[in-house]
């Protein structure tokens, strides 16, 4: 296909069967050289990035591609345009889709792309049923697409506000050196509350018989890039070191500990060194954002200073977080996860091009911690999260900076104790808001029956039946 690489690691949802199914017909449709193909299937492949050679390569084989979205993402919770409840057709989650797509076979050339026409239906079940018993192809009032590079997405856009927002720059390019966040494989053996607990665990597990390990950490079996005998070998040749016990961003506001050495396959199974390494040089922060999303809203960004969980964001299994530093210190490259620099040795992250086009702009370059807390400050501007929801759940976000210095300023401030805040190193939090009030086990209950719900008589968040946040 002609966008860029995706750069995903394992596009797995590719091998769902309804996308097998799908191709399996378009081949048949290829080879009989005209045909119809009619599918009711999940609906994710309508937007979902990691689809889109597969939604080339059907525009390439059909002269027409008739899509109907029949919404009821529960796991989005979609809702209809007017915020009413949409219900899904059968008893799933997932969303569905009916597509109809058609091959003449009087096309004269294989570059010609389909002709897509689109519809969707919202609200409840039984209304979705009454709908689709009174329509029918020539009574449906389809949509006219025109699915466009790199995406070639198969829903609505507008066009105009597409175009100006593709013209923003991208996160991954104002931050170059990115990865996908830390992946350990086993949570449960390598994430621990206090440095103290890693420490015993890892100093323990390291000496134990491989199948006890296995017994008592209640590790099940190992799979291809994490071994019970590669983790235990990988401490052992680290040391064991007390100074890699380190804390670790698990989720937000949650500082936890792990035992961290920077080799793949070993104790944590995907350590991404090529940036974590810079997390731990020396004094840094880095953005840590979501690339695609399932949730109906985008909140999916947040500060970090230290190592991070992929899931530190969010642990949905679509809504991967990436780790993009503000600094790189040149013990990275080295190979010394545990030397610890000033910031004398460090340098920007941060593209050359856009540093010299805002240095021409507003007359001298910004200081790095201005173009972090910056873009830190558009993204959650809830008026940028709104007018731009439809792209921001599809790919990185795309960020518009401005040629005024001054409002450049403005926003950079903004950002700026936005971050000191969301990293609780703030003064603001020095004099406590809000108080965690009565007696009981902090356990927070599940749902609003069991009293996890708002009061807002008496302002006070109830976590349980006893204890609030008042």
């Amino acid at each position: 296909m002609d966008g860029q690489p995706l750069g995903e690691k394992n596009p797995k949802w590719l091998q769902d069967d309804y996308v097998k199914f799908l191709r399996y017909a378009q081949w048949k449709i290829e080879q009989a050289g005209r045909g119809v193909v009619g599918m009711i299937t999940n609906h994710s492949y309508l937007d979902n990035p990691t689809f889109r050679g597969m939604r080339q390569r059907l525009l390439r084989t059909f002269d027409d591609l008739y899509v109907l979205d029949l919404h009821g993402n529960a796991l989005k919770r979609e809702t209809g345009p007017d915020g009413g409840s949409d219900q899904n057709v059968f008893d799933i989650r997932q969303g569905v889709a009916v597509a109809f797509f058609v091959k003449r076979g009087d096309s004269t050339s294989d570059e010609q792309e389909a002709r897509v026409h689109h519809a969707e239906c919202f609200g409840t079940r039984e209304s979705k049923y009454d709908w689709l018993r009174a329509h029918d192809r020539d009574s449906t009032e389809w949509k006219a697409l025109k699915p466009a590079s790199p995406h070639y997405l198969f829903v609505p856009r507008d066009e105009a506000l597409e175009a100006a927002y593709n013209r923003f720059m991208p996160v991954p390019e104002v931050f170059p050196v990115h990865s996908v966040g830390i992946v350990t494989a086993r949570d449960s053996l390598t994430i621990r509350w206090s440095a103290d607990e890693v420490w015993n665990t890892v100093t323990v597990f390291s000496r134990m018989e491989p199948d006890l390990a296995r017994q008592g950490y209640e590790l099940g079996k190992d799979v291809q890039d994490w071994k019970v005998e590669l983790a235990q070998q990988d401490v052992r040749d680290s040391g064991p070191a007390r100074e890699r016990v380190v804390p670790i961003l698990y989720r937000p506001f949650d500082v936890r500990h792990t035992y961290y050495t920077g080799h793949s396959r070993g104790f944590i199974c995907r350590p991404r060194p090529e940036v974590m390494s810079h997390m731990l040089a020396g004094q840094n922060r880095a953005l840590h954002v979501c690339r695609q999303t399932v949730s109906e809203t985008w909140q999916h960004c947040l500060v970090t200073n230290g190592i991070t969980d992929d899931c530190y964001v969010s642990n949905k299994t679509r809504e991967r977080g990436y780790t993009l530093p503000l600094y790189l210190y040149p013990t990275a490259d080295s190979g010394d996860l545990l030397a610890r620099l000033g910031p004398s040795a460090r340098q920007p992250n941060l593209n050359p091009k856009l540093i010299s086009a805002l240095a021409a702009a507003h007359g001298q370059a910004p200081a790095p911690e201005d173009v972090f807390h910056y873009v830190y400050a558009v993204l959650h501007a809830p008026t940028y999260r709104a007018k731009y929801a439809k792209f921001l759940r599809t790919d990185f976000p795309r960020v518009p900076f401005t040629k005024d210095q001054d409002v450049f300023a403005q926003v950079a401030a903004l950002g700026a104790r936005l971050t000191a805040l969301h990293l609780l190193d703030s003064p603001e939090l020095d004099t406590p808001t809000c108080r965690f009030e009565g007696d009981g086990d902090a356990v927070v209950a599940r749902t609003k029956s069991q009293s996890f719900c708002y009061d807002p008589d008496a302002q006070r968040l109830h976590i349980n039946k006893t204890q609030y946040f008042g």
